[in-house]
């Protein structure tokens, strides 16, 4: 189980910004992925973004490219997810998780959507129109 610190989030406008932070602190993470998730009320727990700590691999939902970036700090143990032109729609509790790498990068959000890795205790983002 790895222990995970969640920062950021709160209340934006549609069109502005916000940054979510994640630590990891104490471990070593060249072997793993993190990635942020994102539960709406009455919706399913969804991909956001990840990123292979070795490498810097990423994936994004389509729902966010072009306007969310996933970014690590190999010396703070963190990742981060800028999210910029935010939309009503992004409004979400939002969840850190790692997990070991997989082959690809849809297998990792697969196990980890399954149950496998450690979550962080996710934090909420509104975005008001």
């Amino acid at each position: 189980q790895v222990q995970l610190v969640e920062s950021g989030g709160g209340l934006a406008q549609a069109g502005g910004s916000l940054r979510l932070s994640c630590a990891a602190p104490g471990r070593t993470l060249r072997t793993y992925a993190m990635g942020w998730f994102r539960q709406a009320p009455g919706k399913d727990r969804d991909v956001v973004a990840a990123i292979r700590w070795s490498g810097g691999m990423t994936y994004y939902a389509d729902s966010v490219k072009g306007r969310f970036t996933i970014s690590r700090d190999n010396a703070k143990n963190t990742v981060y997810l800028q999210m910029n032109s935010l939309k009503p729609e992004d409004t979400a509790l939002y969840y850190c998780a790692v997990d070991e790498v997989r082959t690809t990068m849809a297998a990792w959000v697969a196990g980890v959507r399954r149950g496998l890795g450690s979550w962080g205790q996710g934090t909420q983002v509104t975005v008001s129109s």
